[in-house]
């Protein structure tokens, strides 16, 4: 089977978590080509660095909604792509929930990233698009986090949405309580 990541971006993966100290966790379910996966505890820039990096190491083409005029910058939008933004035009369509169900029934296989808590401070109310997006196009929500006291990435259980918001938003909470982030006080509680 081919290599989906770049063989630039996965050896200075293997570079970024040897130098770091960091190792991989559990991987994505196999069988799963279509999901979307949350990233918690987010509490630090550095996240991004080290979840992009794990998904170069696992081999899991991640993408990041952003605006489609970011992906189109000269330069700059070739660099946004590589590192996996999905373009999705506002334009057209007001509702991200929406766009992102769209994005899913156009392709064999996709798997959206998004930071539920939408900040990097301590948030008790989670954004909620991501359970609509994954209930609308029948696909599992993944749960990508980062151990910064283990300096562990990887991806806990496929959860599939049953419909109950605040049941299943609990559950999954429960989850990531388990995980510190780098900054612990502004974790899930």
């Amino acid at each position: 089977m081919a290599r989906k990541t770049s063989t630039f971006w996965y050896l200075f993966s293997k570079f970024w978590f040897w130098i770091t100290g960091w190792r991989l966790g559990s991987q994505v379910p196999p069988g799963i080509k279509k999901s979307m996966m949350i990233a918690a505890p987010h509490t630090s820039n550095w996240d991004f660095m080290f979840a992009r990096a794990a998904f170069f190491l696992m081999d899991v083409d991640v993408k990041l909604t952003i605006k489609k005029e970011w992906t189109t910058l000269p330069i700059l939008g070739g660099l946004v792509r590589s590192l996996g933004g999905l373009a999705v035009d506002r334009s057209k369509n007001n509702s991200l929930v929406d766009g992102m169900v769209q994005l899913f029934n156009e392709r064999e296989e996709l798997v959206i990233l998004i930071t539920p808590e939408g900040t990097r401070s301590y948030q008790p109310k989670w954004r909620k698009g991501f359970y609509h997006a994954a209930l609308g196009a029948g696909v599992p929500i993944l749960l990508g986090y980062l151990d910064y006291e283990k300096k562990e990435a990887g991806v806990g259980p496929a959860f599939w949405p049953t419909g109950d918001y605040e049941k299943d938003l609990e559950e999954i909470k429960a989850f990531y309580r388990t995980k510190k982030g780098r900054f612990p006080e502004k974790g899930v509680r």
